[in-house]
């Protein structure tokens, strides 16, 4: 399972010209999941995520996790995180899982990440969306459950 973190003052989706989730300060998770992910995979990233340390306190230091900064997600299903490029020109995505795999795993990580206590928001599973933020700093980070 991939994650891309993306710290942001303000983002959004959109499907089809209707907002299907929204949040301010927050993380947005660019989500891929693998035909070998797992339940424990799920839950050893929805735990990192929730107690990563990227919000700065009165110092300046990354010093507070998305719960303690009162944060809000937004998580996109992104099978396209598992396309390779090695050969060719047109990325392919046999690395991803198929919907019927990847969808109860993603939407087994939402539920993960409200148990933190974390308002979380989505855009919707296999759809063509529109992702708007705000990036905060920027701050990116990558994480692989492997």
């Amino acid at each position: 399972m991939k994650v891309v973190l993306q710290r942001s003052k303000a983002a959004s989706v959109t499907v089809d010209g209707q907002v299907t989730g929204a949040i301010n300060s927050g993380y947005v998770l660019l989500v891929g999941i693998t035909h070998e992910d797992t339940v424990e995979d799920v839950a050893y990233l929805a735990k990192k995520i929730a107690q990563l340390r990227l919000w700065e306190d009165s110092e300046g230091k990354m010093n507070y996790s998305i719960v303690e900064h009162g944060g809000e997600i937004l998580s996109v299903s992104q099978f396209t995180l598992y396309g390779d490029v090695k050969k060719g020109n047109r990325p392919s995505f046999s690395n991803a899982a198929k919907p019927d795999v990847a969808k109860p795993l993603w939407d087994h990580f939402n539920q993960a990440l409200r148990e933190y206590g974390l308002q979380v928001e989505t855009g919707v599973f296999g759809a063509m969306m529109d992702v708007a933020l705000i990036n905060d700093g920027p701050v990116t980070i990558l994480l692989d459950s492997k």
